[in-house]
């Protein structure tokens, strides 16, 4: 099912919104606000673990499309987003195993949606991204994946490390990228798999990185030292694809 990607503004619309049990992916809430019907809203964000930023009157005033805000708007997903049981369900449905990305922190839209569009073209059966400091499913994002987000679930989750630790419990081996690890191409990267890529200026974070099973070195012969977050994940990805087609 798609959403289309909306600003909600106004306070009646955005507890409606919130009621009728629209994705919102971030909500902004006036400074210092505490009436009835902001704290409703404030309420209904907490219980579907909405991110929510307070910020000052002149900024939801910068943000505002029709000037009558009323002190909240909310920003809904372009599409909706799915689960990971759907994710092991897809591979499960096509006889093969696990092949998932996860993604940790992508703040850039464009990098986002490259990085679907990849793993739609690489065979994974989904990607994760997590709920805080993370992109989420924008217009952007499905402009830039060409279409891959009507094939390919992306499920939005609140804490990456327990998830990787239920997708171990399930079998998966956890594989990330870091200048620092073994060269590619002598990993054994066959079998169900989790390719974590980092975020573009960070990389992965410690705690998620100690997750991970292996850590994959991609070959530079050039001046620079690093790859973008969208290109490592392709180049990672398709050594993933020409070891599980041997």
């Amino acid at each position: 099912m798609r959403y289309e990607e909306l600003t909600i503004e106004g306070r009646n619309a955005v507890l409606e919104a919130f009621r009728s049990g629209k994705t919102i992916d971030k909500l902004f809430v006036q400074d210092g606000c505490k009436d009835g019907p902001i704290q409703s809203i404030v309420r209904e964000a907490r219980k579907a673990d909405t991110i929510i930023s307070f910020v000052p009157r002149e900024r939801l005033d910068q943000m505002s499309e029709t000037g009558k805000h009323q002190g909240v708007i909310a920003h809904a997903a372009a599409y909706e987003y799915a689960e990971v049981e759907d994710i092991l369900k897809a591979a499960e449905e096509k006889g093969e195993p696990p092949f998932i990305f996860l993604l940790d922190g992508i703040e850039d839209p464009h990098n986002l949606g490259a990085i679907i569009r990849t793993a739609n073209l690489a065979g994974a059966h989904g990607v994760i991204i997590p709920k805080h400091r993370a992109a989420g499913l924008t217009a952007t994002v499905a402009k830039t994946s060409a279409g891959a987000l009507n094939y390919t679930p992306v499920a939005k989750v609140t804490n990456l490390v327990k998830t990787m630790e239920d997708l171990k419990k399930r079998g998966l081996w956890f594989v990330c990228a870091d200048m620092g690890g073994e060269v590619m191409y002598r990993l054994n990267l066959k079998g169900p798999i989790g390719l974590v890529i980092g975020n573009e200026g960070n990389g992965v974070g410690k705690l998620i990185r100690e997750k991970c099973d292996m850590i994959a070195s991609i070959p530079m012969k050039g001046d620079i030292d690093s790859l973008n977050a969208s290109v490592a994940a392709g180049v990672l990805a398709y050594e993933i694809v020409r070891q599980r087609l041997n």
